[in-house]
């Protein structure tokens, strides 16, 4: 099993991975001609997709999901309310494109098994995904406004996961925007600071853990290099030793990370 994240933060989200039989896209929050380029630098090309889950409905994470899957007849995953919330923001998709993935279910694509999640955010019915092949476990969690211990066990002892750490509460809180926006962010349906991040994660890590990717970082209220340290400081208080058990990588919302095997 393989893995990109083609691209990660408030501006637009995209994730791709990929099996000996099986290659699929999760979400699609740049526009079609942005994430065909994203594609090509990880040598890869949209059209050899298998299908496109989605997450929910917010547009950073489905801004070009109907261009996509209407330009190379992509079948598409969502829940029952997510297409609901979606269907007039993405355009008409053909009914033989269109599958239901409810959340807190498994589904097989051949040799790849997905398994669904709930998470507290301010969509219709958001889920992420849990990725099984041969023993290996991906995980995807962002967009979370605090991380339940349901969560935690789900995605506990994951061998790779993508990871929310979307802002710096004091960047948050001294920078421009207003107060109603602050405060959605810090709810319990907005997103993971970096320290909370940090508190999660050393209950979900675990033996066979080896990377840790930080995601959906916010462009105004946060830095890579602070989201970074920030989780690690945090870890370490909590008896972690980052650089020998297990790594911190970054994702970039124009740079896609490289295709790593899980």
């Amino acid at each position: 099993m393989k893995f990109s994240v083609l691209t990660s933060g408030s501006t637009g989200n995209a994730f791709y991975v990929e099996t000996e039989k099986k290659r699929l896209l999760v979400d699609v929050g740049l526009s079609g001609k942005k994430i065909e380029a994203l594609f090509k630098k990880i040598n890869r090309n949209p059209k050899q997709l298998d299908g496109i889950l989605v997450t929910h409905e917010h547009s950073d994470h489905i801004k070009g999901l109907g261009i996509l899957s209407r330009r190379f007849k992509l079948p598409i995953y969502a829940n029952a309310k997510t297409w609901l919330a979606m269907e007039n923001q993405i355009g008409k998709i053909p009914t033989e494109l269109k599958f239901h993935f409810e959340c807190e279910t498994v589904q097989a694509f051949d040799d790849l098994e997905v398994e669904s999640f709930g998470v507290s955010h301010d969509a219709a019915s958001p889920q992420f995904y849990v990725f099984h092949h041969q023993g290996k476990k991906l995980t995807l969690a962002t967009d979370m406004g605090y991380v339940s211990d349901r969560i935690k066990g789900t995605i506990r002892d994951s061998d790779m996961l993508i990871f929310e750490s979307n802002h710096d509460i004091d960047m948050l809180m001294m920078g421009k925007y207003p107060w109603s926006i602050k405060r959605r962010i810090l709810g319990d349906q907005g997103h993971v600071s970096n320290e909370d991040a940090g508190e999660a994660l050393a209950e979900i890590i675990g033996d066979r853990t080896r990377r840790v990717y930080l995601a959906h970082l916010s462009k105004d209220n946060n830095m890579k290099d602070l989201a970074r340290m920030s989780v690690q400081q945090t870890l370490e208080k909590r008896g972690f030793q980052v650089s020998e058990s297990f790594g911190l990588y970054d994702t970039d919302a124009e740079v896609p990370t490289e295709l790593i095997t899980v």
